[in-house]
């Protein structure tokens, strides 16, 4: 017979396989709650021992998703899994930084070549654009110049 296991094991075995956002884990935590669990306070609890951690879900999806998507993907995630003001703020000016180098990047890993005509130009804008990169880092990253020459 399998062993149910209590609102906070769940928890903390969700919290053991990654960081999650607090509305990420209280819609899991939801989901097999009964009459007299009171999720909220289960948050607050494992927030209070920081088992819980807005910041830390913050950098690690940040972490996972900047090699591969440009700002406005990231931010948009972000904002789905609740993490807003102070924290958002911080995590747009880190990730503005570092934009064109992750657009080169993207582009260099899948065209690694300035296009040739016209076709051949909107098909990685699209790409990039799917990907969430801005305008300018695209328009950079399409050149195919390095860091050095762009003094």
């Amino acid at each position: 017979m399998r062993q149910v296991l209590s609102l906070k094991a769940r928890a903390l075995k969700y919290l053991s396989m990654r960081e999650h956002s607090r509305l990420e884990l209280g819609r899991k935590l939801s989901r097999y709650a009964e009459e007299g669990d009171d999720v909220e306070a289960l948050l607050d609890f494992l927030e209070k021992n920081n088992w819980l951690s807005q910041e830390r879900f913050a950098e690690s999806l940040v972490h996972r998703r900047a090699g591969r998507y440009g700002n406005s993907r990231v931010l948009a995630e972000l904002q789905q899994h609740g993490v807003k003001g102070e924290d958002l703020d911080e995590l747009k000016s880190g990730l503005k930084e570092t934009e064109v180098a992750r657009a080169r990047e993207v582009w260099r890993r899948k065209f690694d070549r300035v296009p040739q005509d016209a076709e051949e130009r909107s098909k990685q804008m699209r790409f990039l654009m799917a990907r969430g990169f801005s305008q300018g880092a695209i328009r950079s990253a399409m050149q195919g110049r390095d860091d050095e020459d762009e003094s």
